[in-house]
């Protein structure tokens, strides 16, 4: 038996001096390959491990006679080389895009088709999502399936929560954020959008549901309003559902829906030439999505696919010098206090001490993980869940944020905001007293406007001579607006995402606003 082994090892070895797939072995020597009993072929797949000298997996197979210490070194070398291979992955530019729109629109239809076309999910999860659409009798909702992972939302087929997903192009790693669009859950769609670098707002051209979404009452209107005050600076407006036998992919439709959606994206502070592009797509079918249309089937488009397009789109850059922000938008126990959030300045490094503010508890990193992968680093703009000693989880709330320790970020009780009026409910005044939810980077809380100071006017936009005590719909107004707990936030200018906010009341957007001084 030794022999025929002894033989077998020798013609390995004969071989493998042809054979571009084998690796190096540590001491620089000829290639070898680790050989596999036949006891352990099922321990092949889950000792995939990538070689620590960069090239392609090796087999680290676990045989009886093989030493401990050599198994531990193989193991963190690996390890070492994940980590190099993750953070130079990173090395792509990371956006966060948020898809927003009306219910049944087809966000989440073209989130599951962008991963598929990714291929970040397999044929056979396809298979079983087609059948258990099937038997909800609901064929054309299985693309969904893959955003919307709970029951409620499958059932309903309507997204809850904020789902996300990464895939990537060329030049860029995208987080798809999947905003939910029945206005039952904008609190939702609102910490969604508030992470998120440009929007994909997706309109459905089927005759009548652009109607439904675009007139008073449809989530389109309020979408746009609320994706440009928390700061979505570019916005890919993605004609639905082209496909559909009422569209037929006829121009005059895709038109007269441009047409109606070019005014009001103007009116919500938009530049339609700069930050708005218009493009015709299927999401069901996945058509115009990671391909071109073609000819066929769209005779008059000519313009990039949705792929082409997020790819090539320009934002502005943070600085990943400046001093550390990560709001806080989840923690949970493993192994330890996790925190999740989105890096809006700064960077961090595994083993830095660091401020949870408002408490001001001193924390310290232990553990960065950036999609899935742990890293050593990470920049501005990444989504990151970081392990974090010094606090307990229960004491830690969405809201609170991560900063550096020289200059931490300002926790108050009132600031001073200027404020555009968008609706108020029932031709209600604005004045002081007025209550309303403040939706801020990650915080909800309680306000009260304290006093007017001064109201602006529209044309000149400088501040009018006299004393105001309320105002109407669509004034702006400068304003002191006091919150029922202390939160921390940052002036407009100098963080635009940490000094953008909406006032809310009875689940409707009444204003939008930007922190212009902070108080006591």
């Amino acid at each position: 038996m030794d022999n025929i082994e002894e033989d077998i090892r020798a013609l390995q070895l004969d071989s493998s001096a042809e054979d571009s797939n084998l690796m190096p072995n540590e001491n620089g020597g000829k290639p070898e390959e680790s050989v596999v009993p036949d006891n352990v072929e099922e321990a092949e797949d889950s000792n995939m491990m990538p070689n620590a000298n960069g090239g392609k997996p090796e087999e680290s197979v676990v045989t009886d006679d093989m030493e401990e210490g050599k198994e531990q070194v193989t193991s963190a070398s690996a390890s070492e080389h994940i980590e190099d291979e993750v953070e130079g992955n990173m090395q792509k530019r990371h956006l966060n895009v948020v898809f927003i729109g009306h219910v049944d629109a087809g966000k989440s239809t073209i989130g599951g088709q962008i991963l598929y076309l990714s291929d970040q999910v397999d044929e056979r999860t396809i298979q079983k999502y087609e059948k258990e659409a099937k038997d909800k009798s609901r064929e054309s909702w299985y693309m969904a399936y893959i955003m919307d992972t709970n029951e409620e939302e499958r059932v309903k087929g309507k997204t809850v929560e904020v789902g996300r997903a990464h895939f990537e192009t060329e030049n860029t790693r995208f987080t798809i954020l999947d905003a939910p669009g029945h206005k039952s859950y904008v609190p939702n769609m609102i910490s969604g959008a508030s992470q998120a670098d440009i929007g994909v707002l997706v309109i459905s051209a089927r005759k009548g549901e652009f109607e439904t979404g675009y007139e008073r009452g449809g989530q389109t209107r309020e979408h746009v309003q609320l994706a440009k005050t928390l700061g979505v600076s570019k916005l890919f407006v993605v004609v639905n559902k082209m496909d559909d036998p009422t569209v037929n992919w006829a121009k005059e439709r895709y038109d007269e829906i441009e047409a109606k959606m070019v005014p009001f994206l103007k009116s919500s502070g938009y530049n339609v030439k700069k930050d708005i592009q218009f493009l015709p797509i299927s999401g069901l079918l996945g058509v115009n999505l990671k391909t071109r249309v073609e000819k066929s089937v769209c005779p008059w488009w000519d313009g990039q696919c949705l792929f082409e397009a997020l790819d090539a789109v320009e934002v502005p850059l943070r600085d990943p010098k400046g001093p550390f922000r990560m709001p806080i938008i989840d923690k949970f126990k493993d192994m330890g206090t996790v925190i999740m959030g989105k890096v809006e300045s700064g960077s961090v490094r595994e083993g830095n001490s660091l401020l949870l503010m408002p408490n001001k508890v001193q924390v310290k990193v232990l553990a960065i993980y950036c999609d899935e992968d742990k890293v050593r680093s990470a920049g501005p703009g990444e989504n990151l869940r970081v392990r974090i000693s010094g606090i307990e989880e229960e004491d830690i709330l969405s809201g609170f944020v991560l900063s550096s320790v020289e200059k931490p970020i300002s926790a108050v009780h009132q600031f001073v905001a200027q404020l555009h009026i968008l609706e108020l409910l029932d031709n209600a005044i604005f004045t002081a007293g007025y209550k309303a939810i403040l939706h801020i980077h990650a915080v909800v809380e309680e306000c009260e406007i304290l006093e007017l100071l001064q109201q602006i006017d529209p044309k000149t936009r400088k501040p009018m001579k006299k004393k105001v005590l309320f105002v109407k719909n669509g004034a702006v107004v400068i304003c002191r607006v006091q919150v029922s707990n202390m939160i921390c936030i940052e002036k407009f200018s100098d963080y635009q995402q940490l000094g953008r906010f909406t006032l809310r009341t009875e689940g409707k957007t009444v204003a939008i606003g930007k922190v212009t001084e902070l108080g006591a």
